[in-house]
């Protein structure tokens, strides 16, 4: 990227490749696929997904303004101001009882390991937990045995996912400030999507986790399945896709579901790594303008005659430079985090659902193993008979949680990509005002120094 390529102020990096792989969605505000930025085009490939279903999604995947939608009249003025704000979600807050949140990290350093402990304050008004205030402190591998243990005791409900255990893509440093605030909201956000699940928040492992201390959850994480159980589990796991990697009987709904996710995690993937060549761009383009800026300020000192406009571009690019850094932030804080969780989602329901069809890769083989014998029939059929309701039971509680995940996920896209973009509409209006305004003061500069010239 060369430094005299680009020029001061509002500017939107262009990417040569990655266009997302689709072409579900025609169009976003009447523009054609060619002409949108690649991460609007790959955003509206992935809010596309359900538009057949979701008559709502109307406004990010297919050829209709946001004035169409919100019904604006032709008079009144686009901006930031009048197009966010009359943009409504009809989400609304449900009525809580657990509040949640994660904060104070604390470095801890023994003569084994250092680790970084978080500090979890729970409020709650529900009659099960014995006071109404907790405070505990907890470290990443206490939130790992939480979500193990979510996992088993609700293999087919669809677990929020942690923050990866190894150093995250980007950060240089495990114990850096970056890092460890990334993962403070990450485990913040695990948690209380856990607070909002109608079944999760109910765990009983999930309710020592947030009350007991340090000591007594140590006490009590001896207390779950030993080595030998889990790897009887995994066995039974390898078993039943070595069995023959197909479910005869597996229900329509859920090879739908597998081929919809197989799809979502193509162009969420796509996304991101759009997402992360944009940003690093932008810091490229940020590192250059901070070297441009001062090179003005230095050549004015030598130009008597044109040193007030070479300060007055000087002062353009510093404030346009402060104003790409708050953009940067809010991609670093909005975007990216939430691309990057629908990634780690995406791996968690592919292996939900094949839980599911473990679950039902089992009952398969009992009835197959009932066809073939002619005695034992009565054992065989009581323990078909469980199987038959284990399944069902599966069933119903994976459709369920999937239309809830559906309906968040299109909520979090709708908001994040919402969010972008009246960052954008920002960014660029003060960029421009910025310009504007020297503009205008080199004309009335000009003005001055003609009338002077006509004066005798």
């Amino acid at each position: 990227m060369e430094a005299e390529g680009r020029v001061p102020g509002p500017s939107l990096p262009q990417l040569a490749s990655g266009d997302g792989g689709g072409a579900e969605a025609n169009a976003t505000a009447g523009a054609p696929r060619e002409a949108r930025g690649p991460l609007l085009a790959a955003a509206a490939d992935v809010l596309a997904l359900d538009d057949e279903e979701d008559d709502d999604l109307e406004v990010f995947s297919k050829d209709t303004s946001l004035a169409e939608v919100n019904s604006f009249s032709p008079s009144m003025p686009i901006s930031p101001s009048s197009m966010i704000n009359q943009y409504k979600f009809e989400d609304e807050p449900e009525q809580r009882d657990l509040f949640i949140t994660v904060d104070d990290p604390e470095s801890h350093i023994t003569a084994i390991e250092t680790f970084i402990t978080y500090r979890v304050l729970t409020k709650t008004s529900r009659g099960e937990f014995d006071s109404s205030e907790y405070e505990v402190r907890r470290r990443y591998q206490d939130f790992l045995w939480l979500k193990s243990r979510l996992e088993e005791a609700h293999p087919t409900l669809i677990i929020p996912p942690l923050p990866e255990k190894f150093i995250m893509k980007g950060m240089v440093e495990r114990f850096s400030e970056e890092f460890i605030e990334t993962r403070r909201k990450a485990l913040h956000k695990f948690l209380n999507r856990i607070a909002d699940h109608p079944t999760l928040t109910f765990n009983e492992d999930f309710k020592i986790f947030l009350t007991v201390q340090a000591w007594e959850l140590s006490s009590h994480k001896k207390q779950g399945p030993g080595l030998l159980s889990r790897m009887g589990q995994t066995v039974r796991a390898v078993a039943s896709s070595v069995r023959g990697g197909g479910v005869k009987n597996r229900p329509e709904v859920f090879t739908e579901m597998n081929n919809y996710m197989q799809t979502f995690s193509q162009k969420i993937s796509v996304l991101d790594k759009i997402a992360q060549r944009i940003y690093k761009e932008e810091r490229e383009y940020l590192n250059e303008m901070k070297e441009y800026g001062p090179i003005h300020t230095l050549w004015s000192a030598s130009e008597e005659d044109v040193a007030d406009c070479l300060k007055g571009v000087a002062s353009c690019i510093d404030k346009c430079c402060k104003a790409t850094e708050r953009r940067m932030a809010g991609l670093s804080e909005n975007l990216l985090p939430v691309l990057h969780e629908y990634i780690l989602y995406s791996e968690i329901l592919m292996g939900v659902l094949k839980r599911r069809d473990q679950i039902q890769g089992e009952l398969d083989s009992r009835v197959d193993a009932l066809a073939n014998k002619k005695t034992e029939k009565d054992l065989f059929s009581e323990e078909i008979g469980k199987l038959e309701d284990k399944v069902e039971c599966a069933n119903n509680v994976l459709k369920a949680d999937w239309d809830r995940w559906k309906h968040n996920m299109q909520r979090d896209m709708r908001s994040t990509f919402t969010s972008v973009a009246e960052n954008n509409l920002h960014y660029y209006e003060e960029c421009l005002a910025t310009w504007e305004s020297f503009l205008a003061s080199q004309a009335v500069h000009l003005r001055v120094e003609e009338d002077s010239e006509d004066k005798p």
